[in-house]
C-alpha cells in the first residue's frame, strides 16, 4: 500500500487508474474505502488518488504541531508533490471539503477542478460545535465510543430513512466501535477538535473560479443540510446539485447519482483543458 512520509507521520493513500488525477478526499471518522464505488468508476478514465485522514484508515497518528485545516491543506501539497502531480480536480466531501477550499485559496494553479459535498466553508454554529465538544469530550475520558454514543453518532451520517440494520449502517458503526483509546485520543478527538474548531471561509468563497467548481450535497443531510450549499454556491457564482435520497455521505448513499455527475464534470473540465 502507497505511503508518504509528511511532518513526520505516514500518510496512506490509494493510487489507481491512469489519465488526468482526480483526488478524492473524504469525511471525518471515514477512510479511503468510503470512495470504492466512485475509485471503480473514474479509474477506468483517471489516476485516482483518495487518502486516509490522520489516525484514519492506514494512515499514521495526528502530526505533532498540526493545529488547523490550513495544515491539512499544506500536508496535501506536500503529497502532490511527492507524487510528482503539478495539477489535480479535487472532490472533498464534508471536512476533505473544509481543507479543500483552503488548498484551492492557497495554491489555485494545483487545481483544475474543485468539487464540494456536503460541506462547509463558515464556522461551525455555535451551538452544534459545543454539542460536538462535548462529545468529543466523553470519548477522550472513556478512551472508546460507547454504544449510547455511537446510538448518536452514527445516525448523523445518513439520511433519516435508512434502515439501521443495512450492511452500509452496521459496517460503519462497526469500525467506529473498533477504534482504540490510543487513537481516539491522539488523533480522531482532536482532528474533530480541529475540524468544528475552524475559521470562516465564506468571505473568501468569491476568489473560487466559478466556471471549475460544482457543489453538491445529499437532498436529506442533517449535519450540512442543504441551505448551506446554497449559500456557498451563490457566493462562489457556481452550480450546484442536491443528491437524492442522500444525507451526508451522499456519494455511499446514492453513488450512482454522485459517480455520474462526477463523470459529467470530469470529462467537461479536461475537454476544456485540451
Amino acid at each position: 500500500m502507497p505511503f508518504a512520509t509528511i511532518d513526520g507521520q505516514s500518510l496512506h493513500y490509494v493510487d489507481q487508474g491512469c489519465g488526468p488525477t482526480v483526488l478524492l478526499a473524504g469525511s471525518y471518522l471515514w477512510d479511503q474505502a468510503m470512495w470504492a464505488p466512485q475509485i471503480a468508476a473514474l479509474s477506468q478514465h483517471y489516476r485516482v488518488i483518495a487518502l486516509d485522514l490522520w489516525g484514519h484508515g492506514e494512515s499514521g497518528p495526528l502530526p505533532k504541531g498540526m493545529t488547523s485545516l490550513d495544515d491539512q491543506a499544506r500536508q496535501v501539497l506536500a503529497l502532490l508533490d511527492h507524487l510528482d502531480i503539478d495539477c489535480v480536480t479535487l472532490v472533498g466531501l464534508s471536512v476533505g471539503g473544509m481543507w479543500g477550499v483552503r488548498l484551492a485559496l492557497s495554491a489555485p494553479q494545483r487545481l483544475n477542478g474543485l468539487v464540494l459535498m456536503d460541506t462547509y466553508a463558515g464556522v461551525e454554529p455555535e451551538p452544534t460545535r459545543q454539542y460536538y465538544f462535548s462529545l468529543f469530550k466523553q470519548i477522550e475520558d472513556s478512551g472508546i465510543i460507547s454504544p449510547q454514543l455511537l446510538d448518536i453518532v452514527v445516525p448523523i451520517f445518513f439520511r433519516p430513512g435508512i434502515d439501521p440494520q443495512s450492511a452500509l449502517y452496521q459496517s460503519f458503526r462497526v469500525k467506529l466501535a473498533a477504534l482504540p483509546p490510543e487513537r481516539l485520543r491522539e488523533s480522531i478527538v482532536p482532528m474533530g477538535r480541529i475540524t468544528f474548531g475552524r475559521d470562516d471561509l465564506l468571505p473568501r468563497l468569491g476568489e473560487l473560479d466559478p466556471e471549475t467548481t460544482l457543489l453538491m450535497c445529499g437532498d436529506q443531510d442533517k449535519p450540512r443540510p442543504p441551505s448551506e450549499t446554497k449559500e456557498m454556491a451563490e457566493l462562489i457564482g457556481c452550480p450546484y446539485l442536491l443528491v437524492p435520497e442522500a444525507g451526508h455521505i451522499s456519494n455511499l448513499e446514492n453513488p450512482e447519482f454522485v459517480t455520474e455527475a462526477l463523470l459529467k464534470f470530469l470529462a467537461d473540465r479536461h475537454q476544456r483543458s485540451i
